[in-house]
């Protein structure tokens, strides 16, 4: 008899994942359809050059193989080697495109303005909401950003009573209750960890033993590897060896899972906007190659490609008002 209630409860729960699953994606697929289509035009070719942000490394590769499939004279060059990249490539007039997972700090900006004598134009191409990881064995039901400053932070600026180092100061017991929580995060050059050092940790200061990696992928690999450890990066690197953490606001217990309509009306934290950075100088028309990439990328296509890659397409109507930035 237990058995058999086992089973039912199994095949309900299975029932009920597959009903959400599906109507995230129907959600997904009806915001797509009031999105244009991309409309092909003649007499584009030549080289694509992008630089910056590692957590849109592998969305920037689709879409630029999506666009070469239409444009098959173009070609493309791509490097995510971390957000601030992007500023200096784009000053230096080396790439096209500059890809960041944050917003240009003013500095940036001041740079960029003080050598073209305008700034630089920012369009958002997707949602993003950074993910706290886990090792899927983990059985952590969630965190608030509090817990995560003081799991993080040595300042602990978000208000965390007291300094988070083990497991079981976060109400784990058993086995992993003495464990230390290993730290794994990005580098300087990340736009993820400047916004997650904004967001998660009140603009506090890392702990120093923090292991810092490379890339997105490199921090869920570590996470996967290392039973008792905690990452940070993108939704789009998820993978089956982790677990994404629900998150709390400051001082709260409503738990949120990382998506689209979580990040949008607020309530999950970590929610954030992925931007391309072209140079667009007033009044005056983009180079057609540009305008018709950036097109394409705010299209049905482009915004299917979006969530290929794992992440989340923008509401039409934003879509449609970053579209018009590149006429």
């Amino acid at each position: 008899m237990i058995l058999q209630l086992r089973s039912f409860l199994f095949v309900v729960a299975v029932i009920l994942i597959a009903g959400m699953t599906a109507q995230t994606a129907h959600s997904q697929g009806n915001s797509l359809k009031s999105i244009p289509n991309y409309v092909k035009v003649s007499g584009i070719s030549g080289n694509i050059n992008s630089a910056g942000s590692d957590t849109m490394l592998n969305m920037m590769t689709l879409w630029c193989e999506g666009f070469t499939k239409v444009y098959p004279n173009v070609r493309c060059q791509i490097e995510g080697k971390g957000s601030g990249t992007a500023p200096p490539a784009l000053i230096e007039g080396t790439v096209q495109f500059g890809c960041m997972s944050r917003q240009m700090k003013p500095t940036e900006v001041d740079k960029f303005e003080s050598k073209f004598g305008y700034k630089p134009t920012q369009i958002k191409t997707s949602l993003d909401t950074i993910a706290v990881y886990v090792n899927k064995d983990n059985p952590i039901k969630g965190l608030t950003i509090d817990q995560v400053d003081a799991i993080y932070s040595r300042t602990r600026k978000c208000g965390g009573p007291e300094d988070i180092v083990t497991w079981g100061q976060l109400g784990l017991s058993g086995d992993w209750a003495g464990r230390p929580i290993s730290l794994y995060g990005r580098n300087s050059a990340s736009g993820t960890r400047g916004y997650f050092k904004k967001k998660a940790l009140c603009k506090g200061d890392y702990k120093d033993e923090v292991r810092e990696q490379p890339g997105s992928a490199s921090v869920v690999q570590s996470v996967t590897e290392d039973r008792y450890g905690i990452g940070y990066s993108g939704i789009g690197y998820r993978t089956s060896g982790v677990r994404v953490v629900p998150l709390a606001k400051r001082n709260s217990t409503v738990f949120a899972k990382p998506n689209a309509e979580n990040a949008l009306n607020g309530s999950y934290p970590l929610g954030r906007f992925l931007y391309v950075y072209i140079n667009k100088a007033p009044q005056k028309s983009l180079d057609p190659l540009v305008s018709e990439f950036m097109k394409f990328i705010l299209s049905r296509q482009g915004q299917q490609i979006v969530a290929k890659a794992g992440y989340d397409p923008m509401p039409a109507s934003i879509a449609a008002g970053e579209k018009a930035k590149v006429k």
